[in-house]
């Protein structure tokens, strides 16, 4: 059987008496593509943020490609090639957008060596989202739904699995 590319143990997050994610388990198999669904307060953002670092879990184990990841710092997972997106978009105000999608590119995975690398890996992500038309502007001066494929553009420039 094939290692899956994220495995997920009986992951488990408490906030005081709070507990947000409990006792979840999963496994994903490479090349697949799932989504987290439920209600507001469901613990959705909660269990992401697990898996990819932004918070250690109370109990339960984290596993990219068959690496045990529990814990571990964001950037490290993100260059396990582990990306996600923000519901609150936060770009770099003082880059183009282009420059906020190559800054992904550059720190978040090996894919890029050079900075000429990371703006050819940033323009294909923002080709694939439809943004490339706006890669020289500002993020201030995009639309909402535009910030968000920003967003999803910086996630697909790390190259994600």
């Amino acid at each position: 059987m094939t290692e899956p590319a994220l495995k997920v143990t009986a992951l488990t997050k408490r906030f005081g008496g709070l507990t947000a994610v409990n006792d979840v388990s999963l496994q994903i198999a490479k090349g697949t593509l799932h989504a987290v669904i439920g209600p507001n307060g469901a613990g959705k953002s909660t269990l992401i943020d697990l898996i990819t670092g932004q918070l250690k879990p109370s109990e339960g184990l984290v596993f990219v490609d068959g690496r045990d990841v529990t814990g571990e710092r964001p950037w490290t997972i993100a260059r396990l090639r582990v990306a996600r997106t923000f519901q609150i978009v936060k770009p770099f105000r003082n880059m183009t957008v282009r420059e906020n999608v190559a800054i992904g590119g550059m720190f978040g995975s090996q894919r890029a060596s050079s900075a000429r690398g990371a703006i050819e890996h940033a323009d294909e992500a923002l080709e694939r989202v439809g943004l490339l038309d706006k890669a020289e502007a500002s993020p201030g001066d995009l639309s909402v739904a535009d910030a968000r494929r920003l967003e999803l553009a910086k996630a697909l420039s790390m190259g994600p699995r």
